[in-house]
Order: structure tokens, then sequence, then C-alpha cells
């Protein structure tokens, strides 16, 4: 499992992810908040499983 999850979309995904779960925790919000659980973790773990079914990369190249 290759990162492919660079740093602006990692810190985007974090805080978005962030904000739905505080959001479904704290001011009850609707059920569907907990899926930012998915940006999160993804965000987290610098891993998007899309992303390659897209062939997409956000992750600087290595030299």
């Amino acid at each position: 499992m290759k990162l492919n999850v660079g740093g602006i979309d990692r810190i985007l995904r974090i805080v978005a992810g962030l904000a739905l779960v505080a959001w479904a925790l704290f001011a009850n919000g609707p059920v569907w908040a907990w899926i930012g659980i998915v940006p999160l973790a993804t965000g987290a773990i610098g891993f998007c499983p899309f992303y390659p079914i897209l062939g997409m990369n956000t992750c600087p190249a290595k030299k």
C-alpha cells in the first residue's frame, strides 16, 4: 500500500473528518455525519482506496 494522499489533501481530509464527527457527537448532527470517519482515516493513514481506481495521486513524487 503506497501513500497516495499528499500534504494539503491530508490536512483537508482530517479537518473535514473531525468537523463531521464533532458535529455528530456534540451538536446532535444527523447520522450521516459519521461518514466523517472515512476522510479522517484516509487522511491519517495517507492512503485513499479510490485514488488508484481514478488514477489519481496527490502525494509528491519521491526523488
